[in-house]
This record gives C-alpha cells, structure tokens and sequence, in this order.
C-alpha cells in the first residue's frame, strides 16, 4: 500500500488539497484532523470543557467516531449521526486543538487511522500524521501559508456557507491554534525531517493540487519500478 502524509497548521488548505489529490489519484482520503472536531463536538453538546482531560477522557467509552465514504465523499459519524457540517463550525476548530493534546483521545482514535492505511492506498492529512501516525510513508508533505492567508481563506469558506464570522477573531483563533498545536506535550505540530516544505501562501488551489499530484506520482513510479 502507499501512504501520503500531508501535515500542517490549521487553515492552510490541506483537507480541500488532499482530498482532490486523492481523487486524481484514486486513493482514499483520510482526513484524521475531522475525528478530532467530532471528539470536540461530542465533549462540546454534553457540556464537557474541551481542556479537561479527565472528563474528556471518561467521555470516549460512550462515543463511537468512524469515516464513511459514499461515492467519494467523506462523511464523519458520531454515535450514528452524521456531523460532518458541525465539525466545521469555529467552535469545533478550538475544541479539536484542546482535545487532540489528550493522550487518551489520541490513543482513541490511533488504532482507526493505522488501519485504514494498512489496508488502503490512502492520502491521510493532520498534524502528526507523517512525524506519528505514519513515520514509515512514502511521501511526507508538510503544507503550509501564513496565518493571515489562512484566516482569509476560512473566512471566504465560512461566509460562503452563511457561517457569521469576523477575520480578526479568525485570525486570532488560528494564532493561538497554531502556539496550542505546536507546543502540546502529545504528539506537537513539526514537519517530518524527511518531509517536502510546501508553502502555499502565493499558490492557487489547483497549484497546490497539482504539485502533491506530481510528488505522489513520482512515488507510485518509483514503486512500480522496484517491484
């Protein structure tokens, strides 16, 4: 099987990248920074704070969060119930970061994603995917864009959908992500040391898109060729 970790901070586009890539590239999309904000939700609608490890933690026996794939679209399950648009309301984004520092969730959800890149060609997108969930993936991309060009690129995601949002409290929630993310105890935000520095802050969508394409298809070739 051949697996594609792209890692990186928030907003910097890796779910929309990853899951056209894979789409051209006829793997399975595995966005695992979903099954956080699906934990942070469900902490969320029992009144649980999202930093309380304790109650957090005493939560995840009663949940099950799971990946379908219907005609090539993700859809998130929680308790049976598909949440895949309340997972990406801001307040899910928050309780995701506050969640995924507890090593109990992540030890939750560990096991589902080693599977489904054992047993599928999978493009799997995170924070700690190719430095922790996969360190052994062919291809390592670490995605990234200033946190100005974030905040306006989930800004125009959220307006589009007729989420009210103001950029500035954007901009202050993915600073402070990224500070929470990049200094937690449990598996912290870093680009593998193999990993390929992808800066997305002058590039296009499809730019984006068409450079993880190519790396991944390089990859494929290379297996082909050594088998």
């Amino acid at each position: 099987m051949i697996n594609i970790a792209i890692d990186g901070p928030a907003g910097a586009g890796k779910s929309t990248a990853a899951r056209m890539a894979a789409s051209r590239l006829g793997f399975i999309y595995v966005d695992t920074g979903a099954l956080y904000r699906t934990v942070g939700v469900a902490a969320l609608r029992r009144g649980i704070p999202t930093d309380d490890r304790e109650k957090v933690a005493a939560m995840l026996p009663e949940i099950t969060a799971e990946l379908k794939f219907e005609d090539g679209v993700q859809h998130v399950i929680l308790n049976g119930e598909d949440v895949s648009d309340a997972i990406r309301r801001p307040e899910a984004s928050m309780a995701a970061s506050n969640v995924s520092a507890i090593p109990a969730v992540r030890a939750f959800l560990f096991g589902l994603q080693k599977d489904m890149a054992k047993n599928n060609n999978v493009i799997m997108d995170g924070r700690d995917i190719g430095t922790v969930i996969l360190p052994d993936a062919q291809l390592k991309i670490f995605l990234t864009a200033s946190a100005e060009v974030r905040a306006k690129r989930r800004f125009d995601e959220l307006t589009a959908k007729g989420t009210p949002v103001e950029y500035n409290t954007l901009l202050d929630e993915i600073k402070q992500r990224d500070y929470n993310d990049s200094h937690r105890a449990a598996a912290p935000l870093k680009a593998a040391p193999d990993a390929v520095l992808l800066d997305t802050s002058d590039m296009t969508l499809e730019k984006v898109v068409d450079r993880i394409t190519e790396l991944a298809r390089g990859i494929c070739a290379d297996k082909k060729d050594g088998e």
